[in-house]
């Protein structure tokens, strides 16, 4: 009785927590800015091709692994050793560098068009200073989390909530704004070429941002067994996961198309169009910036609650689980409020690199936005590759492990779907590599290629020199103890 008990969610719980964890308007706004209308058929091909998959996959090895601490790094130490389990471990937050030098700048374009209600405050810096104030927001918030203060993640998550909220009520103000409001229909064309993407080169440098908008389900799986009846609800849960996750994709993008010309996208709009959406549908309706304001102060107490929550959580995912064969007894060390301080400096330095160096190269701001963007949609996915890894792994030893849900019963297949999900996030990684919305063989367009090459694989490279520290250290206190 007492597990049944503890047994509590029904699917319709863990769907909406799964959507929240994985969804997030700016996913509908990038990808629009990226590819027109002609999203809706990449949505769809998308989320049944690679996302259902990838969720399903998930919440069997949940389910098989529920007493983990480690997430991803938990499923690999268990069905492959520790020494991979480190290196995905190193990879989540490898990961997650881009990811917080990118997050202080996309608060202080939330700050500015919360403030003064457009877009003009992020370009009237240079660069290089954009990227000094980026810096100092940063270290401020690493100084935050260094102290335990957890306040702003309970604020961030109300936050997100709000923005979930607008998000859909974007969604449905502005697909009904043509008939309420006489608004106009801002994509007029509506024909076969407006929405069948054409499959060449230039689409799929673009499909890195598709699955870095559908990843992250991995977050969901501590829930599979504290879900009533797992093995029917849990996949019922997912599919209403993905069902909403399509059904506001596929909405969403409409609504961009009815309000921003499907053929004549603003340049900017991977940065503003967020805030041009609410500042125009506020228009539509009468009430002026006021949706906009609610809509920037939600984002840039999102986007700082996110920052906090990424310095910390991925370092104690290497940590948690860590071999000391492969993981410095230094980086462990905590200070006083239970923060692994000396990985808050390692992070420090390389985040604070990743933000000074690109404004060396790049000259205005909203290419440096768009490019530090592309750049997480290019490494961030690469931690999914360990999902996959794991599932496979998993699927291959047969009657080792228990589990109350499968995905698919059938070994082999469920091996082939996994290596699917594989090989396709690894290909659009790699395209996700050639800079978009830069012309050619410029100057420019090599140093982004440069820091795209460059990036992911020092990030990840850095991870061979622990284990070789670690190493050392451990041959020194043996010396020392055997002394």
């Amino acid at each position: 009785m007492a597990q049944d008990g503890v047994k509590k969610l029904r699917w319709y719980n863990l769907a909406l927590m799964g959507f929240i964890m994985v969804w997030g308007f700016g996913n509908v706004v990038n990808n629009y800015a990226n590819q027109g209308l002609t999203v809706i058929v990449s949505w769809i091909l998308i989320i049944g091709l690679y996302f259902v998959p990838y969720v399903l996959m998930v919440g069997e090895m949940g389910s098989t692994f529920k007493d983990g601490k480690a997430g991803v790094s938990t499923w690999i130490r268990s069905t492959t050793g520790p020494l991979l389990a480190y290196f995905a471990g190193w990879t989540y937050w490898a990961v997650h560098v881009p990811y917080l030098a990118q997050k202080p700048q996309a608060a202080l374009v939330a700050l500015g068009w919360g403030i003064f209600q457009d877009g003009k405050f992020i370009k009237a810096f240079s660069p290089m200073t954009l990227q000094l104030m980026t810096l100092a927001i940063f270290l401020f918030f690493l100084w935050v989390a260094s102290r335990g203060i957890t306040s702003l993640k309970r604020i961030g998550t109300v936050a997100g909530l709000s923005m979930l909220v607008m998000s859909f009520l974007y969604v449905i103000l502005m697909i009904a704004a043509p008939a309420i409001r006489g608004a106009a229909v801002a994509t007029t064309d509506l024909s076969y070429h407006t929405f069948i993407p054409n499959f060449d080169f230039t689409y799929f440098t673009t499909i890195s941002m598709l699955v870095f908008a559908v990843g992250g389900a991995e977050k969901i799986s501590p829930y599979v067994n504290n879900t009533n009846n797992p093995t029917k609800e849990f996949p019922r849960g997912m599919i209403i996961v993905a069902v909403l996750v399509a059904l506001s994709a596929l909405l969403g993008s409409v609504a961009m198309g009815m309000m921003f010309d499907a053929n004549n996208i603003p340049k900017d709009l991977k940065m503003n169009g967020q805030y041009y959406a609410f500042q125009m549908l506020g228009q539509y309706y009468g009430v002026g910036n006021f949706l906009l304001i609610l809509y920037a102060i939600a984002s840039a107490l999102g986007q700082l609650s996110a920052l906090v929550f990424s310095i910390d959580a991925p370092l104690k995912v290497l940590l948690a689980e860590g071999d000391s064969k492969y993981i410095p007894a230094i980086l462990t060390k905590t200070n006083k409020y239970d923060a692994p301080i000396n990985g808050y400096k390692l992070t420090a330095i390389l985040v604070g690199i990743m933000i000074i160096i690109p404004a060396l190269g790049i000259g205005d701001m909203n290419s440096l936005y768009n490019w530090l963007l592309d750049l997480n949609s290019i490494v961030m996915p690469l931690r999914y590759l360990w999902v996959f890894v794991a599932y496979m792994a998993l699927r291959r030893l047969v009657g080792k492990f228990n589990s109350e849900y499968k995905f698919i019963q059938n070994s082999r297949l469920a091996i082939t779907i996994g290596l699917w999900c594989f090989l396709f996030t690894a290909f659009a990684c790699i395209m996700g590599m050639f800079p978009k919305g830069v012309q050619l063989y410029t100057s420019q367009w090599y140093f982004q290629l440069s820091l795209n090459l460059l990036t992911p694989f020092v990030l990840l490279g850095l991870g061979f020199i622990l284990p070789s520290i670690a190493k050392w250290n451990n041959r020194k206190d043996t010396k020392t103890i055997s002394n």
